[in-house]
């Protein structure tokens, strides 16, 4: 598989569950942004920096992390003149029986 198909498969592999736990987090927070009453103010802030350093950090991890591995990997390959390693190919594991052929 080329450097780009590995990169566009993880990717679409790792998309939903990115995002499913960084909306629940970030969702989660949100009580701290809207909070009033005493001490509200910490959270507020809090809440707000976390709520955005989230946000952030999940559009770097859905878009940036895998395009930066395509740049290194690809700079990798052209620099060092090394080939992409093939991958292994593990046996196919033998079919399971009905428990030792006992009667």
């Amino acid at each position: 598989m080329s450097v780009e198909d590995a990169a566009l498969d993880s990717a679409r592999l790792r998309f939903r569950p990115i995002l499913m736990t960084a909306f629940a987090f970030i969702l989660g927070v949100v009580p701290l942004m809207i909070s009033s009453g005493a001490g509200s103010g910490a959270q507020n802030v809090m809440g707000t920096a976390v709520f955005w350093g989230m946000l952030v950090a999940t559009f770097i991890g859905v878009l940036v992390i895998p395009g930066n591995f395509t740049l290194m990997q690809n700079l990798n390959l052209r620099f060092w003149k090394k080939k992409p390693v093939a991958p292994v190919v593990l046996p196919e594991p033998a079919p399971a029986g009905d428990g030792g052929g006992h009667a």
